[in-house]
């Protein structure tokens, strides 16, 4: 029986603990390659979960599944000039194949635009070839300096659907659907609050005409990305020719979107919500929801644990709860340990006086709290149980994200604020991009987003004094 080994505490180091209870939980370990991950079991479960609860939503956004290879030309690349001085820095290139040197320079795929829409210019010939919406599943490589498990990795997997429409007004539709799919998604299953809103000129994707976000504060101060969502306008369309014949005869380039999510998801989820323990995983993205331990002696009642054990088992597993029965030979305290590592929702503990009682041990993994419930009603409050632990993630996330929202009303203040608390900063700003690069220089604060619920009003910018109209997000 191998020990569980001490991590470092969160309240302590949140750095050195993110990374033990990432590699003593099994999710991941490093690759051979610097900023490359070997996605272990567990690891990998947790990204599946993912996968089949967006995959749901996304198909009813109207998009069907496709693969598109991993290697681009690199002409397709230089034909949008925006894209490719956006991407230049992070390219991974292959100049040799075959043991020849290639005409023509491969890159490793980053995102998808230029080789999808390629085909879109093939594949779209009239409006009756519209809506085109598409969505795969797929690996991505940006080269990382400053790998750091899920959250800047080289190599990444993600979801990046695509589409095309007559006009923009129905382009802007699916942009504002796929950006409130990711805002439930963070919300509803991982637990997560943010402000989803608009980036600035300087932050949107290269070659987007607007790109819209969500935003998550983490327990350091730092602000993490959790998705985008873009309108691409017409520009990818008159660099690839993507045109249609439209009711009236009249040729005319298609309005498209792109949007996506990464497994860096699975990063803000670990750093949101675990603790000195370990993990504290969500229950509807736990691969194991409940576990149950039997807690047996030497008594003669070591089999009737065991089958009460199975009995709670079954009726779990009936109630379609994500259920583990871990009778194996290791101590109750070590399973403890283990579960509370891997950041199980719940444990059932049953002993000699749950036996006899019939009531079985519950124990929260976010609160610890412990409560006693007859066998009979067991799958019924053990779902009660789940929806609230579910309900409490996502308000203890809102509580810490409003607490460390501060206003700063002057480029003092803004300092102070960077300096001590960091979190998320209200502050208005010229959208100038030299006051936005200098902020950033000299603060090392960036802007987050525009939040979509933003009221315009009357004030100066907080580097230039000049006349502002939005308090925008910094972080």
């Amino acid at each position: 029986m191998a020990q569980v080994k001490q991590i470092t505490k969160k309240s302590e180091d949140i750095s050195g603990w993110y990374n033990d209870v990432i590699e003593q939980s099994k999710l991941v370990e490093h690759g051979p390659v610097r900023g490359t991950m070997i996605w272990r079991p567990k690891g990998f479960a947790l990204w599946e979960a993912i996968q089949k609860n967006l995959n749901i939503k996304i198909k009813d956004l109207g998009a069907e599944s496709v693969y598109f290879p991993l290697f681009i030309p690199e002409s397709f690349l230089k034909k949008e000039k925006a894209h490719v001085k956006g991407f230049s820095p992070e390219l991974a290139v292959v100049t040799h194949g075959g043991g020849e040197k290639l005409t023509e320079p491969i890159i490793v795929r980053p995102t998808s635009e230029t080789i999808m829409y390629d085909a879109f210019s093939r594949w779209i010939e009239s409006y009756n070839d519209l809506p085109l919406v598409i969505n795969q599943w797929a690996n991505v490589v940006r080269w990382e300096k400053r790998p750091y498990f899920f959250l800047r990795t080289t190599e990444f997997l993600w979801q990046e659907g695509h589409s095309a429409h007559e006009t923009n007004e129905e382009a802007e539709v699916l942009v504002e659907k796929a950006l409130n799919l990711y805002i439930d998604f963070y919300r509803q299953v991982l637990g997560i609050y943010g402000y989803a809103g608009r980036k600035s000129e300087s932050e949107k994707f290269p070659g987007a005409d607007s790109t819209f976000t969500y935003e998550m504060l983490m327990p350091d101060g730092k602000v993490v990305q959790g998705c985008t969502s873009h309108n691409l306008g017409q520009n990818f369309a008159k660099v690839f020719k993507v045109e249609f014949t439209g009711k009236t005869g009249k040729r005319s380039f298609v309005h498209q979107t792109s949007w996506g999510l990464s497994s860096r998801s699975i990063g803000a989820m670990i750093l949101a919500h675990g603790d000195d323990n370990g993990l504290v995983l969500p229950p509807e993205i736990a691969p194991v929801q409940v576990v149950i331990i039997p807690i047996l002696t030497k008594s003669s009642e070591k089999n009737k644990i065991l089958s009460l054990a199975g009995k709670t088992f079954i009726k779990l597993e009936q109630a379609n709860i994500r259920v583990k029965l871990d009778d194996s030979e290791s101590s109750p305290g070590w399973k403890f340990n283990q579960y509370d590592l891997e950041g199980v929702p719940l444990r059932i503990e049953i002993g000699l006086s749950e036996l006899n009682s019939e009531r079985l041990k519950v124990v929260r993994r976010d609160t610890k709290d412990a409560r006693d419930i007859h066998i009979n009603v067991i799958e019924v409050e053990i779902e009660n149980i789940l929806r609230e632990m579910q309900v409490n993630l996502l308000d203890k996330s809102r509580r810490f994200t409003e607490k460390n929202t501060r206003q700063a009303d002057n480029y003092k203040e803004f300092n102070e604020i960077m300096n001590t608390t960091r979190g998320f900063i209200e502050a208005f700003w010229c959208e100038s991009a030299s006051c936005e690069a200098k902020i950033k220089e000299e603060t090392k604060a960036t802007t987050r987003c525009l939040p979509i619920d933003s009221i315009e009003a009357s004030g100066q910018c907080i580097y230039c004094g000049k006349s502002a109209k939005n308090r925008w997000l910094f972080g």
